[in-house]
């Protein structure tokens, strides 16, 4: 459904408690913001479940997509500063890029990106979203999608949208922080916009922006630590995952459970993109849900008769999360073999369903992938460094190595 477009006053101010007051910059993304896919971002949380951690983590993607916004607004006026050509036709596209990038994600965000779907991220049903809206605004986001999937000559473009170094992580650090209260994760994003430059169709950051750029990478490391992979995150992550295939484990072997319609309909199956492209109606099916369809189901299948499912619920529900242990090392068969056997003693378990109450896998963090494209320096004598590699010191450099930590969680015997 398109949104009323016949609105007079689009100019809109929006009070961010971020940034300040930021503004709308042109009327499509006044018309886009209004969509109704676009509004679905308000009922979807940035964080997935760490607010099960930090109370404050309430805030939404639709936050996160207006911040995102506005910093590429302050990105484009600075290049442009410096005297590089950005038409624009080419500023509305890359505005409408980074403002519909995380359009695609589904409930609880990245918690269950895999899960909803099958084998689909959440970028590439965020294009889905875009080719569709591109239709609806009669071809007005085409140039959108070619930067959004880089496509366009002018490559910077598409690094401002997706990178190592674009708007979108410097939104969600700063966000993040700021609703976590997490003051590790701030990050001078106003320094790092203004150091910015463009050298043989790249983006770069001027020489004397390095230590920003190191702040910005340990933040982001930081950030991962203790808020995106803080160890009770990941236990309610893994219990949310659990809940949800136990749910989808019983639909298809025919027990009836509580779902809103569009939710049934993905718990029955596992869909993969080109059931998407095959079938438009189910982008619109997708576009129906958010958090509450989830956290609606669960406290129903709190009383539902399967035990595995109403146990999950009920722990989930009432915050009786899994215990979790990290380590340098695995943990050992007999280890795992001992949690096992304790809890499928506890509440009576099948062979099949203990699965559901002790898992263990490896969390990795990596603040910065020299493999991938890099963060390049602009030196003064006109050439280029990977920043990983220009750093007067070490930080940098022992923060593109990849961290691995394995877990292991296991219910705690209690409601």
């Amino acid at each position: 459904m398109r949104p009323n477009l016949n609105i007079n006053n689009k100019k809109k101010i929006i009070n961010d408690p971020v940034y300040g007051f930021i503004s709308l910059p042109n009327d499509i993304i006044f018309d886009l913001i209004e969509h109704p896919y676009y509004q679905r971002l308000r009922r979807i949380k940035q964080l997935g479940m760490s607010h099960l951690v930090y109370p404050g983590a309430l805030h939404t993607r639709f936050h996160h997509a207006l911040g995102a916004t506005h910093l590429m607004t302050k990105a484009i006026q600075s290049l442009r500063r410096k005297g590089h050509e950005i038409t624009d036709e080419e500023e509305t596209a890359v505005l409408i890029a980074i403002l519909l990038h995380d359009i695609g994600h589904g409930p609880f965000s990245h918690t269950l990106e895999h899960d909803i779907v099958k084998d689909i991220n959440h970028e590439e049903l965020s294009l889905l979203f875009m080719k569709r809206l591109s239709e609806e605004f009669d071809g007005k986001l085409d140039l959108a999608i070619e930067i959004f999937e880089d496509k366009y000559h002018k490559f910077f473009l598409h690094q401002l949208v997706s990178s190592q170094l674009d708007m979108d992580r410097m939104d969600y650090l700063n966000r993040d922080s700021f609703y976590t209260g997490v003051s590790e994760g701030v990050i001078g994003s106003d320094r790092i916009i203004e150091m910015l430059e463009i050298k043989d169709n790249q983006l770069v950051v001027e020489e004397k922006g390095v230590y920003s750029i190191e702040k910005f990478l340990v933040a982001r490391r930081l950030m991962y630590w203790q808020v995106y992979m803080h160890k009770t995150v990941v236990a309610s992550e893994v219990m949310l995952t659990f809940v949800l295939r136990r749910a989808k484990e019983l639909i298809k072997n025919g027990t009836e459970l509580f779902a809103s319609p569009a939710f049934k309909l993905f718990l029955q199956n596992d869909f993969q993109v080109e059931d998407f492209q095959q079938d438009k109606s189910l982008l619109d099916t997708f576009s129906k849900l958010d958090d509450t369809d989830i956290l609606g189901a669960i406290k129903v299948w709190q009383e539902c008769d399967d035990k595995v499912l109403s146990l999950l619920s009920k722990q989930l529900i009432n915050r009786k999360l899994f215990k979790i242990e990290i380590g340098k090392d695995q943990f050992s068969p007999e280890r795992i073999a001992f949690e096992k056997q304790t809890l499928k003693d506890h509440f009576d378990l099948k062979d099949d369903e203990i699965k559901y109450f002790v898992h263990t896998n490896i969390l990795t963090n990596n603040a910065y992938n020299e493999n991938r494209e890099t963060i390049n320096l602009l030196m003064k004598d006109g050439s280029v460094k990977d920043v990983s590699k220009a750093a007067d010191n070490l930080n940098i450099h022992a923060l593109s190595g990849p961290v691995e930590k394995y877990y292991l969680c296991y219910s705690v015997e209690r409601l």
